[in-house]
């Protein structure tokens, strides 16, 4: 078994796919919308399916918005130099809500962003 993607249900499709793009260099690798269900899916990530876990992005037609509730916790990405990735992330147009230091009560260096939906994406320096 290997895990294949994670699911996270967007308000707006195009600037969800552009922050996982644009923002944090991943790929669309594709993207199909399904009339009779009233939903669009878009796969992103930083290799092809094949080899790689991708995050599917659902916009449900006619849904702008989440309650996103407080049971989800974030995502992880592992960086090489997260004080570059953050400011590269900001000039980019992300928001850095946790700016980059050690976590609480620990000495890896983390940072947390937020994507248009609010989700939160956790940065996590590589040794």
């Amino acid at each position: 078994m290997r895990m294949l993607h994670t699911m996270l249900r967007v308000g707006d499709l195009d600037a969800s796919i552009k922050f996982y793009c644009d923002v944090l260099g991943m790929k669309l690798l594709r993207k199909k919308d399904y009339p009779q269900g009233e939903f669009t899916l878009a796969f992103v990530g930083y290799g092809d399916e094949s080899d790689n876990t991708v995050i599917e992005l659902t916009h449900n037609w006619g849904v702008d918005s989440y309650d996103l509730g407080n049971a989800y916790g974030h995502i992880a990405l592992g960086v090489e130099d997260i004080y570059g990735a953050c400011e590269e992330i900001k000039k980019r147009g992300g928001k850095v809500v946790r700016e980059p230091g050690p976590m609480k009560g620990g000495k890896t260096e983390i940072a947390f962003i937020e994507d248009p939906t609010g989700y939160k994406v956790e940065l996590i320096q590589r040794a």
